[in-house]
């Protein structure tokens, strides 16, 4: 598999303490730090060991809770740009993101910061981040990390009740000319257990809208979403669309704010599982497939994350497709693998299926010759 030696993305979360107190926060973040964070030296010897995967190092991602809430980040951020460790930053945007603060992150040699935009309104998504002001600061930082060349990426979670808004924050995106959008699809975990989450069959209209939307020159990911690769698969060979009436509504609005799209999609038919190609390290040092997936593996203070990634059954289960159920069986398994996180959450199992894919919940997907489309 391409990714057993080492993954391409080291998540940390440095801190659980964050000024926000968003809906569906996977971290639970509050309002201070918890005992036993990893300290100054603990921070600096993971990075040691991230660059020991060898070259070219694993990505990492500070991560939070909100990053900006550790005193020590931006030695962090240089001992890692000294070390040859490329680094992102997810910051909480409060009063502390400043554009003094995203000057020091740029000269701290960060390649990207990332930032959550889940609605098109700005009343609504204050009343996601529970924050008055949070949307007008959002979209501010936007402008003025692109003013100082600082790579951005936005973030959006696809709940109940924003997934008619998508057309609208990609519009929105577009016309700031942002080049990546990562959306996340809900896991129920953390304060995110209290969400509602969308059906089976709404998510593979938003995997077609973005299919769609990804022909516009934005870079579109998806987290915990892989099945979006068998659709990219699918439409890209034109053996399959998707017909209902949610998906055709969204690409309906997309095309008449755009017109018909002429840019090959850049969904990709490949990509990472939690614990293939990427990993994670909590506030104070458990090691976990990913942010969503909090099965432990071990920590950090007592266990090498080199050996712990390349080594442990379980990651080797998910890297083998090792799954049970629809998943197991699927023969988009090795491109998809359906997310970990959400089998996890909905089973305690591992290896289980993921239940918002359309091919685990209904009897058959519903795949038919493309008759069009973009």
């Amino acid at each position: 598999m391409p990714f057993d030696n080492k993954p391409i993305l080291v998540f940390w979360e440095t801190t659980k303490a964050c000024p926000l107190n968003c809906v569906h926060c996977r971290a639970e973040a509050i309002g201070n730090p918890l005992p036993g964070e990893l300290s100054t030296s603990e921070g600096k010897a993971l990075i040691d060991v991230i660059s020991s995967f060898g070259k070219p190092a694993p990505v990492i991602v500070f991560t939070g809770g909100d990053p900006l809430r550790r005193k020590d980040l931006f030695e962090l951020l240089e001992y890692a740009k000294n070390k040859g460790v490329a680094s992102a930053v997810a910051p909480a945007v409060s009063e502390d993101l400043t554009p003094n603060v995203l000057d020091r992150i740029k000269s701290s040699g960060v390649v990207s910061i990332s930032l959550s935009l889940d609605s098109s309104y700005s009343w609504k998504h204050d009343a996601i981040r529970r924050k008055a002001g949070t949307f007008d600061k959002t979209m501010d930082t936007i402008r003025y990390a692109k003013s100082i060349n600082l790579g951005i990426q936005i973030n959006t979670t696809v709940m109940k009740s924003n997934i008619t808004e998508l057309p609208r924050i990609f519009a929105l995106l577009k016309h700031e000319n942002v080049r990546v959008w990562e959306v996340f699809f809900l896991i129920n975990t953390g304060r995110g257990a209290e969400v509602e989450d969308i059906s089976a069959a709404e998510y593979e209209s938003v995997c077609n809208f973005l299919y769609d939307a990804s022909q516009y020159g934005i870079v579109i990911r998806v987290v915990e979403g892989p099945f979006i690769r068998r659709v990219a698969k699918l439409r890209a060979s034109q053996d399959a669309y998707w017909s209902s009436e949610d998906y055709l509504i969204m690409r309906e609005e997309l095309i008449s704010e755009f017109d018909e799209p002429t840019i090959k999609p850049t969904i990709s038919q490949s990509g990472t599982l939690d614990g293939d190609g990427i990993i994670f390290v909590s506030h104070d040092g458990t090691i976990s497939p990913g942010g969503f997936t909090p099965v432990a593996l071990g920590n950090i203070k007592s266990k090498n994350l080199v050996e712990v990634y390349r080594n442990d059954a379980r990651l080797v289960s998910i890297r083998s497709r090792g799954f049970h159920g629809e998943c197991g069986s699927c023969k988009f398994k090795e491109i998809c693998g359906g997310s970990r996180a959400r089998a996890f959450a909905s089973s305690k199992d591992l290896y289980g299926s993921d239940i918002a894919c359309i091919r685990v919940t209904e009897a058959g997907p519903r795949e038919h010759t493309k008759p069009h489309g973009p």
